[in-house]
């Protein structure tokens, strides 16, 4: 049967055409993004990822944000203070790797500029650590360690969160540096900050030290994490994720929207989401997992607002954020974000108490 050549067969396929980028010198990262839009690709998709935090912030939702990989190694860490000081972002799931290299810059270390062809082995005798193509000082890791050894066995010896236990570490690291990172960020804005994986870094391993110091010390609670981030759902139940290279934090994020459904019913997953990844989903990893897939285990709406770069963060997290400091100004100006009160052992929301010990919520006559 020969093909339909009627014209109304492809008209409302070929509507929005494409316009071809023209170089503009002068162009705010704002206008390069707006005039991103219209070419195709991940180009466009890192637009879509403007306009979509554009309305998360215009919105009245709980923004998650989720970092994984060597970003604070790679430069990204101020960007991200930014976003926490401005509250662009009203909550944080981190990697240990990324709170460490933070707290070390705070600490006024650097990491230096190298190369992947090094010689690892002439590294080594060097005591230099190497991070694909970035060094970074051994013994200065060393001296952080103990540093952190030594902050944790001034603390009271019983469980912490990991929320609690970083607002007393940024608080320290703020009172001894006066220093912005990821971590003072936290603590002066009073923005709850998580790494369900601390164990896996090497803020880890100084814990460890303070409890072969002292035992009962480094007393890590990560169950409480998972508590007080489900009860964060259940008392704001619409939500939104930012989430920057998978891994740990991505699932964290996702599954306290789900636990929160449990409990009480009607949360319905991420209003909107993105994503910047560089894994791939045919693997089946949950770092490289689609938005979709999302969908599936109920993480994410089904009228999400959704969008995946599949890009480095270290080319797309800078111009997307340098954009959303001049786009989404007056939208962040006119935020009422949720306030929390992190100084007790329970994560208080909006004025409320929201215990680590069971699952609350304002509807719930035990509350």
């Amino acid at each position: 049967m020969p093909k339909s050549s009627a014209p109304n067969d492809k008209s409302r396929f070929l509507d929005v055409p494409v316009e071809p980028f023209e170089i503009a010198p002068d162009a705010s990262p704002d206008e390069l993004l707006r005039r991103m839009e219209r070419i195709s690709f991940q180009g466009r998709n890192l637009a879509t990822a403007h306009r979509i935090w554009q309305r998360m912030l215009a919105d009245d939702v709980v923004i998650f944000l989720g970092v994984a990989g060597a970003l604070t190694a790679g430069g990204l860490r101020l960007a991200i203070a930014r976003l926490i000081h401005d509250r662009a972002v009203d909550c944080v799931v981190s990697t240990g790797a990324n709170l460490y290299h933070d707290l070390h810059e705070t600490r006024g270390r650097r990491h230096f500029i190298g190369s992947p062809e090094a010689d690892d082995r002439a590294l080594q005798a060097a005591r230099v650590d190497r991070v694909y193509d970035t060094y970074v000082d051994e013994d200065e890791f060393v001296d952080n360690d103990n540093w952190i050894a030594g902050f944790t066995r001034e603390l009271e010896a019983r469980p912490y969160t990991t929320r609690e236990y970083l607002y007393q570490l940024g608080r320290r690291l703020w009172n001894e540096t006066r220093g912005d990172g990821i971590l003072t960020a936290a603590y002066r804005a009073s923005v709850p900050l998580f790494c369900p994986a601390i164990a896996d870094s090497s803020i880890g391993m100084g814990l460890a030290q303070a409890r072969h110091a002292r035992p009962r010390c480094g007393w890590i609670d990560v169950i409480g994490d998972i508590m007080e981030s489900t009860n964060l759902v259940i008392r704001r139940p619409r939500t939104a994720s930012v989430v920057l290279g998978g891994g740990t934090p991505k699932n964290f994020i996702n599954q306290a929207g789900v636990q929160a459904d449990f409990y009480r019913p009607g949360a319905g997953g991420h209003r909107y989401a993105l994503q910047i990844i560089t894994d791939t989903p045919h693997f089946g990893g949950a770092s490289g997992s689609t938005l979709d897939e999302a969908q599936s285990w109920g993480k994410l709406a089904v009228d999400a607002d959704q969008v995946t770069v599949h890009a480095d963060a270290t080319l797309a997290f800078p111009i997307l954020t340098s954009a959303l400091a001049a786009s989404a100004r007056q939208l962040i100006a006119a935020r009422r974000p949720p306030r929390f009160e992190l100084t007790g052992r329970a994560l208080g929301v909006d004025g409320t108490s929201v215990p680590v010990d069971r699952f609350d919520g304002p509807d719930d006559p035990s509350a």
